[in-house]
């Protein structure tokens, strides 16, 4: 929201995602092969990826690294006006890293952090994908052919990250990026936030913030490809269970979101949702739902409970007896935040 109350449009919608794996033959088997993501490019230790319904060149960047966890996060802006104004807005707050001339598939970005520490940046100028003969599909409106190998994931859909303070980082979203917010988690008689959900479009999120229950910074819980229908999610589980990658959670359906998901871990360690359903939000003035405790319950509305490795695990992976980083605010008030879903 800006400052005369009109909703800030800065942002088009989450651009593409970095994703950091250890293990990177592995990964790119697993998104490549069972995922079905087609290769756009490769460039030094990093492999740039996209779904058959991505518009852009790519939306996911797959880079080597000493341990799993998000890279960077990308936002796209409206025009170059906007992604001015939003990167002198971000450079106002003392987040601000600064403009880099950009990356396989975008032009120039300004990075910053949010207020945990994750790496993002916002761009506009963003190559359209074209696809080779062997790849263009029938349809004019599709970017490329349906795969024909693989559980065939559309698009990047979301993704969901931890910090020590939910209600700092939701709050920087809001009103630095102009996210709006969805859905939130609220415990404690309403004094402790611990889960909100965020989007800049009609979509039910792009990004969420939930707490990091270990009072760590900068991690990943989850990143997150849309399929077309619950009958995908099933077959996902299939072709997953049948090259023995572990499903930790699902098929069920959240109750927040309404979505229909299976979980799974790649084999750099990043947990990977495939995702469909949900509901859309187009009204202005929408009115962002909270859940209690009572009211949220496990997270699911029906399905198999979640394991414990759900609430506990993230990307990079810490013992659960290292000591939390006591260095602001935000961490000392992770420290006795409740057990949650995160979904």
């Amino acid at each position: 929201m800006s400052d005369n109350g009109e909703l800030l449009q800065d942002i088009a919608h989450l651009g593409h995602v970095e994703l950091m794996t250890p293990k990177p033959a592995e990964s790119l088997w697993y998104f490549h092969d069972l995922l079905g993501m087609e290769v756009a490019h490769q460039e030094g230790q990093s492999v740039y990826l996209r779904g058959y319904g991505d518009y852009a060149a790519t939306t996911l960047k797959l880079s080597e690294g000493d341990d799993a966890g998000v890279g960077c996060i990308s936002w796209r802006a409206a025009s170059e006006p906007a992604l001015e104004r939003r990167a002198a807005a971000i450079d106002a707050t003392g987040l601000g890293i600064g403009w880099i001339n950009g990356d396989f598939g975008h032009g120039r970005a300004y990075q910053f952090r949010d207020p945990d520490g994750h790496l993002m940046e916002i761009y506009y100028q963003e190559d359209r994908y074209e696809a080779p003969e062997h790849l263009r599909s029938n349809l004019k409106n599709l970017p490329m052919k349906y795969p024909k190998d693989g559980i065939g994931v559309r698009r990047t859909d979301h993704l969901a990250v931890c910090c020590a303070d939910v209600a700092a980082n939701r709050k920087f979203a809001s009103d630095t990026l102009g996210l709006r917010l969805r859905e939130q988690v609220v415990y404690e008689n309403g004094t402790k936030e611990i889960g909100s959900w965020m989007s800049t479009s009609a979509t039910h999120h792009e990004l969420a913030y939930v707490t990091d229950i270990r009072g760590q910074h900068g991690r990943l819980h989850h990143f997150s490809l849309w399929v077309e229908d619950k009958s995908d999610v099933l077959r996902a589980a299939d072709i997953l269970s049948e090259h023995d990658i572990f499903i930790e959670a699902g098929p069920s359906k959240h109750n927040n979101s309404q979505a229909f998901y299976l979980y799974s871990y790649e084999p750099g360690g990043n947990r990977v949702e495939i995702y469909t359903s949900g509901f859309l939000v187009f009204a202005p003035d929408f009115k962002p739902v909270v859940w209690d405790e009572e009211a949220r319950g496990t997270g699911v509305y029906w399905g198999g409970a979640l394991p414990d490795s759900f609430l506990e695990y993230a990307t990079p992976d810490v013992p659960a007896d290292l000591p939390a980083d006591r260095s602001d605010t935000g961490a000392e008030m992770a420290k006795d935040v409740p057990v949650f879903d995160p979904r």
